[in-house]
């Protein structure tokens, strides 16, 4: 494992603010509200890696659940009990997952930028709904069937989430050999 410098770690803080002001960029809409907080969970991954990726999300979390209001409906502990906060944990699965995938690449193209922003919306999707069926039928008992849990936290927010994947993509695409080339002028 390599060692981490001051500019990981300033990227990672970067990363970790990013995302908290991706969830207040947001578009209301019934029970899962849309947010930027999956394009830069994403762009994490992409940018940075799987490890440093996964620790910017990480530290946003931590952030949130301390009680900075961080979330998009704010912070606390407390948040651990709401439904959405399934998609929170998947963003940090989904951020090294995407990171695992562009370090695995020869070549950084669209398409294999697109396969792990894709790979990433299944995982927050698929952690996303399962937390969320879970707590709202065992825990705080307000149940949800299956039906309406696919259309409420899948259908109305996947497509503005299928739009976030393909810009993530092309950002990365321009900002990624950027990212490199600073590297190397100063290492």
């Amino acid at each position: 494992m390599r060692n981490t410098t001051t500019k990981d770690m300033i990227m990672c803080a970067l990363f970790s603010a990013l995302i908290a002001v991706g969830a207040f960029i947001k578009i209301p809409i019934p029970v899962v509200p849309f947010t930027l907080q999956f394009l830069f969970t994403m762009l994490a991954g992409l940018l940075l890696g799987s490890r440093l990726g996964a620790v910017s999300i990480a530290v946003y979390i931590i952030l949130g659940l301390s009680g900075l209001p961080v979330f998009s409906e704010g912070g606390g502990f407390w948040y651990i009990i709401k439904p959405s906060f399934g998609y929170i944990i998947g963003f940090l699965a989904a951020g090294y997952c995407t990171g695992k995938i562009v370090e695995r690449s020869k070549k950084l193209s669209i398409g294999k930028l697109l396969l792990a922003n894709f790979t990433g919306l299944a995982i927050v999707y698929g952690m996303g709904m399962l937390y969320f069926y879970m707590i709202s039928n065992f825990v705080i008992h307000t149940p949800i069937g299956i039906g309406p849990l696919f259309l409420y936290c899948f259908i109305l927010a996947v497509p503005g989430d299928i739009c976030l994947c393909i810009l993530a993509a092309f950002l990365a695409k321009k900002i990624k050999p950027l990212l490199a080339n600073m590297r190397e002028a100063r290492g």
